[in-house]
């Protein structure tokens, strides 16, 4: 058994290439092989998001508080909201983030595969986000 104390391990900054703004995360699991699950709570401030990206295995978004926005390549943005979860398959090509004007939690849970949950691509542009 591994047992994370509350408070215990450190909120991180995440790197500067993967997000615009201020973005910071929580660890909740990194689970050691060969379970492969990944979960972080993931706080981003108004108008920060992530990276393009994609995940090898999917990933799954709850969405704690706040208002979010995500996006799959080639479809529209959809606002999100506390209580809603996306299942995001392998290899879509997506992003996620707070809206404008208030901050977002959600839940990030992904599984890794040969040590690596995500493959991160071009930052979303300011146009691409207020589209």
């Amino acid at each position: 058994m591994i047992h994370h104390r509350a408070n215990a391990r450190p909120t991180a900054m995440p790197s500067p290439d993967y997000f615009t703004g201020h973005v910071t995360m929580d660890p909740i699991i990194d689970a050691p092989a060969p379970a492969r699950i990944r979960a972080i709570r993931v706080t981003f401030a108004p108008g920060a998001r992530t990276a393009w990206h994609t995940h090898p295995l999917g990933q799954t978004l709850h969405v704690l508080s706040g208002v979010g926005r995500f996006q799959t390549a080639g479809e529209a943005i959809v606002e999100i909201l506390p209580g809603d979860t996306i299942w995001i398959p392998p290899g879509e090509k997506h992003w996620h983030g707070a809206a404008p004007d208030t901050a977002m939690v959600h839940l990030a849970m992904q599984e890794a595969q040969d040590g690596r949950s995500a493959d991160w691509l071009e930052k979303v542009t300011d146009a691409e986000y207020g589209a």
